[in-house]
């Protein structure tokens, strides 16, 4: 009975190596929290760096704690597990000069468009001159070149992030995060987008 036990487990084995295919995932709430720390350390925490978490290892039983046939799915499936929750890798060089130029922009010429209302937070994660009026013509040039900094900074850093985690694919999906993020971090009376392109004031 043993021995048909073990043939029957090892058949599927071979069966679920054969037909499982690992599919890679966006780590969707792993991207909102990096960044959503990344914006908090722009606008707010001007003096402050931040590290990444340890990794924690996942506790493993012990060899004389497992049956055989758990031993034979648990070498199967943790390693799929394994394979599609892969961890995001968000601090880099290049983010941190990125992170370093957005938090002078800030608290230099952009943080004053936004507190006028010139500027604004735009849904796809840039930020784009909403109000020319509000600025003197005299500093209209600079403005302009604030906001083209920005942005330039803004899409080359979500690039470096998709990148840096192998994945350039999840451009998209990490601008998706950074765009929800700079709308919920928004000091109060900045202008930002709603899903529909229409200007809302926090």
């Amino acid at each position: 009975m043993r021995k048909l036990v073990y043939v029957i487990l090892t058949s599927l084995a071979v069966a679920l190596v054969g037909c499982v295919t690992i599919n890679v995932y966006f780590p969707e709430a792993a991207a909102q929290k990096a960044a959503d720390q990344f914006i908090g350390n722009v606008l707010d925490d001007a003096g402050q760096t931040t590290t990444p978490a340890p990794k924690q290892p996942a506790p493993a039983k012990s060899n004389h704690e497992q049956q055989p046939s758990a031993m034979l799915l648990d070498l199967l499936i943790p390693a799929a597990d394994a394979a599609e929750t892969p961890n995001l890798l968000i601090q880099t060089s290049t983010s941190e000069a990125i992170r370093g130029r957005m938090r002078e922009r800030f608290q230099g010429v952009l943080g004053a468009l936004l507190d006028s209302g010139a500027v604004g937070f735009t849904n796809d994660g840039m930020v784009t001159m909403r109000d020319a009026a509000k600025v003197p013509l005299s500093q209209r040039a600079p403005a302009n070149a604030a906001v083209a900094d920005e942005n330039r900074d803004r899409a080359a850093l979500y690039r470096e992030i998709a990148n840096a985690n192998n994945h350039p694919e999840w451009e998209p999906q990490i601008r998706a995060a950074f765009a929800k993020g700079w709308t919920e971090k928004a000091h109060a009376g900045w202008y930002y987008q709603d899903a529909g392109g229409a200007w809302q004031r926090k």
